[in-house]
């Protein structure tokens, strides 16, 4: 009886960077769901996560390197045997742990499995830019610096430019340096049941490398990457993952007990549980969000913290706060470009347009026009995206202060993704007279 084949972590990368680029697939969800399903060893797991995030987030450099080697351009190649030679000339440019000769070799045995004939051009392809490496340089900087950030650090040319123009070179150079880095992985103490530094000693005896964060007190930060969800403390739920900047949401609007509070856009609840869990679990969160399905994800959230102060509800803000209202405090988290997220979301970066910040924008304004009617006087509301571009931050706070005279604005602070290793964040406090 002939055994089938066991996936390789080669093989599960290439079948979720196909999914990216044939399907629009999201590449941290479609790669924890292959993960899901694989079942790999744990080195294994390791590798296919590098591969996976390192070919999509280098995509436009592994372009610029593969096509001397080319006759034929890459977007009409099969999307297999494109994103094998990008796979393939990542582990050739940037992982230097993975033999040059192996990992062609294995690239030509994965093209024999999928399709014979192919492999002759996927090792001439290969071995071409292998002997061509260390000719193959980069525009000068001096003469066009946008496409030199834009391929020494892997990012579309329009948002190098437009980061330039905004927050100078340098700024601009270490934000797209830092979109390349790996994240942290980041736990939030559930202050309601456990201190941040009693926590970090748990984890610690159990041989988990954590320290505390320095930019939230109530942060942690691991060392390596594990599954989160088989630590203890997060099953007992105790902790659950979020991003340091993301912390700061809910300490800014600063909820108290007994206060009814909204979190308008809600789902997956981490700052929903945050802001119940600074408020002693006593009081009224209303958390609401537009999809149906993502209402499931807070609500397990909700269960696992042991949090009873938090009711869900489906829909759209703009058709269910009127019967809401009115509120103590409102926090706006609104949908963004999310461009203050690329070091998790790597694809995301390829995906966006100029375009598609201008409309978003026009849809932040509106919702925060919206809720401010339901806050009550001598309430606070804080208006957040996870985003670094003005457009969609200090320019929609000042056109609604404009337009608002009610509302004062207490404090606003942009948080660039290179300045603390974390997530990009825009977080402004406003009050309402």
């Amino acid at each position: 009886m002939k055994q089938t084949r066991k996936l390789t972590a080669r093989d599960l990368a290439l079948d979720v960077l196909i999914a990216v680029d044939e399907r629009d697939a999201y590449s941290n969800l479609a790669l924890t769901d292959a993960l899901r399903r694989a079942r790999l060893e744990a080195r294994d797991v390791g590798l296919a996560t590098e591969l996976v995030y390192g070919t999509v987030g280098r995509l436009n450099t592994l372009d610029y390197y593969l096509a001397p080697s080319l006759k034929t351009p890459l977007h009409k190649l099969d999307a297999w045997v494109r994103n094998l030679l990008r796979m393939t000339a990542y582990q050739l440019f940037y992982l230097e742990r993975v033999p040059a000769f192996a990992a062609i070799n294995e690239a030509v045995e994965i093209a024999k499995r999928r399709g014979a004939k192919a492999s002759g051009f996927v090792n001439g392809v290969l071995r071409a830019t292998l002997r061509r490496k260390d000719e193959l340089k980069l525009p000068s900087k001096q003469r066009n610096w946008t496409q030199h950030v834009a391929l020494q650090h892997a990012h579309p040319e329009w948002l190098v430019e437009l980061w330039g123009q905004t927050y100078g070179h340098e700024t601009a150079e270490a934000m797209c340096a830092a979109n390349n880095e790996r994240p942290f992985v980041a736990l939030r103490a559930n202050s309601h049941r456990i201190r941040r530094d009693e926590l970090v000693e748990q984890l610690l005896a159990q041989g988990v490398v954590a320290r505390p964060s320095e930019l939230s007190p109530y942060g942690i930060l691991l060392a390596e990457g594990l599954d989160v969800t088989q630590l203890p403390a997060f099953r007992d739920g105790l902790c659950t993952v979020q991003d340091e900047s993301s912390m700061l949401v809910a300490s800014t609007l600063d909820p108290q007990p007994g206060e009814r509070v909204l979190d308008c856009c809600a789902a997956p609840g981490g700052k929903t549980t945050h802001l119940a869990e600074l408020m002693q679990d006593q009081g009224d969160v209303l958390a609401v969000d537009i999809h149906d399905h993502k209402i499931e994800l807070i609500e397990n959230v909700v269960r696992r913290l042991g949090l009873t102060s938090i009711r869900t509800r489906a829909g759209d803000i703009r058709d269910v706060i009127a019967d809401e209202g009115p509120f103590d405090r409102i926090l706006l988290d609104a949908p963004c470009s999310g461009l203050g997220v690329i070091r998790r979301k790597p694809d995301l970066k390829w995906k966006k347009s100029p375009g598609d910040v201008r409309e978003i924008a026009a849809l932040q304004g509106e919702l925060l026009r919206t809720v401010a009617p339901y806050l009550k006087a001598g309430g606070t509301l804080v208006y957040s995206t996870c985003t670094v571009l003005p457009q969609e931050n200090e320019e929609i706070v000042q056109a609604f202060l404009a337009a608002h005279p009610d509302y004062q604005l207490a404090s606003m602070r942009q948080i660039f993704p290179h300045e603390h290793q974390s997530d990009g964040f825009f977080i402004a406090r406003l009050t309402r007279q």
